[in-house]
């Protein structure tokens, strides 16, 4: 398993002699590369082994899986069809998704992905492509699939992958928060943005709220969903339009803010020391936009931990200021 930085032609010879990839980087990069087995998203910031966090629009970032993968189909999902990408998959394998932020095949896939026929039936795993901060409104991020050689603004592409023999898949989790001793905050419905908040049962106007209580808007709101710990990570702020967020808040689920952290680059370094990934082949990860900058991770190593920086992680569902990872071993 290969997880590198790469120049364009050097990936292109790959893509030719029939390796199977999936890949980051520029739109100009992407747009570049022959057909093959890959799928890409867009996005300059990675962390790599030799380099550490990085800023990069000159070379793309290759995890090569060709060694594990027997077979692979990638498939385009619009906002209506994605609900299938779980019966799909198959069984024996795993499944890897880019999706474009703010496209309506992201939006979609927040809000329904718990739902989706056959959830968690197969590892889905993968991110949502982005752009520099400075061009956020101005490029759109995109995702290029290998199969067809074009790229999409809207839609998600997935590589369905079947295993090769011997083979399993895991997935794992780093999310450095848990929830505070403050109030339980629940919604109305789901959605990326409100004004209201239910603070134990009362309404309240959520803007308000935060400013009352000068609650850091870099800690998310945490959700555990039977003993998992998910976080909603705050856009902004405004007290004439409200709140939003990276990912939705939903209905019926109690969140609470998550609890103060004293610094929050050593608590990031102190969760990758503590989780136990000793013995295991990190195939693939991708960690958060928001971890790179308020942990200042730029020039900064967090091994065994390269790939992409992401607007947002999947694992099953959409994630917030988490680092996901892919364990491809021996069974």
């Amino acid at each position: 398993m290969q997880q590198v930085m790469l120049s364009v032609d050097a990936v292109a010879d790959m893509i030719s002699a029939g390796k199977t990839l999936l890949l980051a980087g520029d739109e100009a990069l992407l747009g570049q590369l022959p057909k093959g087995k890959w799928i890409g998203g867009t996005i300059p910031y990675f962390i790599s082994h030799d380099k550490g966090g990085l800023v990069s629009t000159d070379e793309l970032f290759v995890t090569d899986i060709s060694d594990v993968a027997a077979s692979v189909t990638i498939k385009k999902y619009d906002e209506d069809n994605l609900g299938t990408v779980y019966t799909d998959a198959g069984d024996g394998g795993f499944s890897f998704i880019i999706i474009p932020a703010s496209s309506p095949a992201h939006v979609s896939f927040a809000l329904n992905a718990p739902n989706y026929s056959d959830f968690g039936s197969q590892p889905l795993v993968g991110w949502i492509s982005g752009v520099l901060l400075d061009d956020l409104g101005k490029v759109a991020p995109k995702v290029f699939s290998g199969g067809s050689g074009a790229s999409y603004e809207k839609e998600a592409l997935v590589m369905h992958v079947d295993l090769a023999e011997g083979k399993a898949v895991d997935v794992g989790i780093i999310n450095i928060f848990e929830q505070g001793d403050g109030d339980t905050l629940t919604f109305s419905h789901d959605t990326f943005a409100t004004e209201d908040v239910v603070i134990n049962g009362v309404k309240r106007n959520f803007a308000e709220y935060i400013g009352e209580k000068n609650l850091d808007i870099k800690l998310p709101l945490v959700a555990d969903y039977y003993g998992a710990l998910i976080n909603i990570s705050f856009q902004a702020v405004d007290p004439e339009s409200g709140v939003s967020f990276y990912a939705p808040v939903f209905s019926g689920v109690r969140y609470k803010h998550a609890k103060p952290l004293s610094d929050y680059a050593a608590s990031f370094g102190k969760q990758l020391l503590e989780n136990n990934v000793a013995g295991k082949n990190i195939s693939f990860s991708c960690n958060c936009i928001l971890n790179y900058l308020y942990s200042e991770l730029e020039g900064k190593k967090t091994d065994p931990f390269v790939g992409p920086i992401t607007f947002g992680e999947i694992a099953y569902q959409l994630l917030n200021q988490t680092l996901v990872y892919v364990d491809i071993h021996d069974i």
